[in-house]
C-alpha cells in the first residue's frame, strides 16, 4: 500500500510541475504578443526618378564586297574602308575613337552547295568599322546621313548604335535624397490619418538603381530610377 500511495504522489506532484511549467509559458507567450503589439511601425516606398542624356556611344558600320577575285576584292574593299572612315573623322570623330576590324571571307558557292539557286559570285568579303565615343550629337547625325551619302558612292553599308549613361555615380546621392524625402512624405501623411506621430525610423533598404532607354524612338535619352523602402516607428 506504502507502495501505491508513493507512486500516486509522484503523478500529482508531475502534474503540478507540468502545470506551472505550461502557465509560465502561457505567460510568457502574453508577453511577447504585448510587447510586439505595442510596437506600431508604417513602411512607405519613395520612388525617384529622372531623365538624362545618353553620355557615351558605340556605333557599328558594316559593309561588304562580292565577287569572284580575291585579290581585287580585297582592294576594293580597303577603298570602302578608308572613304568612310575619313567620311567619319570629318563629321568630328577622332582617329583614336575609330576600331577598324579585319576583312572576314564567305565563300558563297559553299553556302548554297545544296540550293538551287546558285549564287552569282563566289566570294563575300565583308568588314566592320565600331566607333566609340562620348561625342553622342555627332554620332545621331552620322547615323541619319550616313546610309544615303554611302550609297552615292556605291557602297551599301548596315549601322548599328548602343548608347549608354555614365554618369550614374555623380545622381545617386541627389536621387537617395529625394527618394528618401519622398518615403518621409508618404509616412507623415499616413501617420497624420491614423492619428499617430512619426517617429524615428527603424529600418532602410536602398533599392537597385535602373538605366533604361526612355521609350524605342529615343534610345539616346534615359530613364535613371531608384526605390528606396523604409519603416518608421509611429507614437
Amino acid at each position: 500500500m506504502s507502495e501505491c500511495k508513493y507512486d500516486w504522489s509522484k503523478i500529482v506532484a508531475s502534474a503540478i510541475i507540468a502545470f506551472g511549467l505550461i502557465a509560465l509559458g502561457i505567460s510568457l507567450k502574453s508577453g511577447i504578443v504585448k510587447f510586439k503589439s505595442m510596437e506600431r511601425t508604417v513602411a512607405v516606398k519613395g520612388l525617384a526618378e529622372k531623365q538624362v542624356n545618353a553620355d557615351k556611344v558605340v556605333w557599328r558600320v558594316s559593309f561588304a564586297r562580292v565577287g569572284n577575285d580575291l585579290v581585287s576584292l580585297y582592294s576594293s574593299l580597303d577603298v570602302n574602308a578608308k572613304y568612310i572612315k575619313e567620311y567619319i573623322k570629318d563629321k568630328g570623330i577622332e582617329d583614336s575613337e575609330i576600331f577598324e576590324s579585319s576583312p572576314n571571307v564567305s565563300n558563297l558557292e559553299d553556302q548554297y552547295r545544296y540550293s538551287n539557286n546558285r549564287p552569282e559570285y563566289k566570294y563575300q568579303i565583308s568588314q566592320s568599322l565600331t566607333i566609340s565615343t562620348n561625342k553622342v550629337d555627332a554620332v545621331k547625325q552620322l547615323a541619319k546621313t550616313a546610309t544615303a551619302d554611302m550609297l552615292k558612292r556605291g557602297i551599301i553599308i548596315s549601322d548599328w548604335a548602343s548608347y549608354e549613361f555614365t554618369g550614374l555615380n555623380e545622381l545617386k546621392p541627389e536621387m537617395i535624397a529625394e527618394a528618401t524625402a519622398n518615403a518621409r512624405q508618404a509616412a507623415q501623411k499616413f501617420a497624420e490619418d491614423s492619428k499617430s506621430k512619426l517617429g524615428k525610423i527603424k529600418t532602410a533598404s536602398q533599392g537597385q538603381f535602373s538605366v533604361e532607354d526612355l521609350d524605342e524612338t529615343t534610345e539616346f535619352v534615359k530613364k535613371v530610377r531608384v526605390v528606396t523602402t523604409i519603416v518608421y516607428y509611429l507614437d
